[in-house]
């Protein structure tokens, strides 16, 4: 692990390809060092980092590669499971990509004999995101650029499908909402479905687009956050279906939203990757700046 001055960065993993996505673990992996995996033009690395923040022993940071899995095609998104264990015998290393031929893989593995994976089939367009159901992580939802939420078991069994009016930019799954899911849709527009009747209970509008990215907020079952456009947007579900609060941040487009997994108050917002004044920048609602 190098420190990093010269482009303010913290800290460097040197890695042997391009990087495409990078995704903690936010489930608890039952070790006290931070899961990560980064995907590359064709392959997976899981590794795990631990902080001085939480481990005084450690200078600055540590990075360990636990493994890396081929994958064959360009890697687009990641998702964890909750069963992935470090503490268990042995250990379980679970998580979903997203890839560029509109398929989903799953992978698992014991870090030792057992590296399997099965391909999920269904999309006919890009796939913008995918999460696992947080509390079992039995199920899987993808949203795709073909205008659709799908829901699948372990097994690459569509569950559920949901036609949307535009592309499906985020999908989310609270571990308090467990039979709702959140889906956030380029025009604008997020909706929360049931998943027992299948059937659209709520929406939410941004009044403008494109939306690129959502989140629920884990701290708070009724603040959403977006960004479209240039700005953030907030919701509280309860006042009205129109945002609370918006702001105008990224001179090029925001491209991501992500909510503070501590903090109802704190999210982050990045701009489009590529120009040249993207940032990442960290807001706090009760502080303008």
């Amino acid at each position: 692990m190098k420190h990093d001055s010269t482009r303010n960065t913290s800290y460097t993993v040197d890695c042997e390809d391009y990087v495409h996505v990078v995704k903690f673990n936010p489930f608890d992996s039952g070790d006290s060092s931070s899961l990560i995996a980064y995907g590359g033009n064709n392959y997976v690395v899981v590794g795990t980092c631990r902080f001085q923040e939480e481990d005084t022993e450690v200078e600055g940071m540590q990075y360990k590669t636990l493994r890396t899995f081929h994958h064959g095609i360009r890697v687009d998104a990641i998702a964890w499971s909750p069963e992935t264990r470090l503490d268990a015998i042995p250990p379980q290393i679970r998580f979903c990509t997203a890839a560029s031929d509109r398929k989903l893989r799953l992978f698992t593995s014991d870090l030792q004999d057992k590296n399997e994976f099965k391909t999920f089939d269904g999309h006919s367009d890009y796939i913008n995101d995918l999460v696992f159901a947080p509390n079992e992580g039995q199920e899987i939802a993808s949203v795709s650029d073909d205008h659709t939420c799908r829901v699948w078991d372990l097994e690459g069994n569509e569950k559920a499908h949901f036609v949307l009016r535009s592309p499906g930019m985020s999908v989310c799954w609270h571990p308090e909402e467990a039979f709702k899911l959140m889906v956030a849709e380029k025009n604008g527009t997020i909706r929360f479905y049931d998943l027992i009747t299948q059937q659209a209970i709520l929406s939410l509008e941004c009044e403008q687009t494109p939306l690129m990215s959502a989140d629920w907020c884990l701290k708070n079952t009724l603040k959403i956050g977006a960004v479209a456009g240039s700005d953030w947007l907030i919701w509280d579900i309860t006042r009205s279906s129109y945002p609370q609060d918006k702001r105008p941040v990224h001179v090029d487009r925001a491209r991501l939203f992500r909510w503070s997994r501590v903090n109802e108050n704190l999210f982050a917002t990045t701009g489009y990757p590529g120009k040249t004044t993207t940032q990442l920048l960290v807001h706090h609602l009760g502080h303008p700046q």
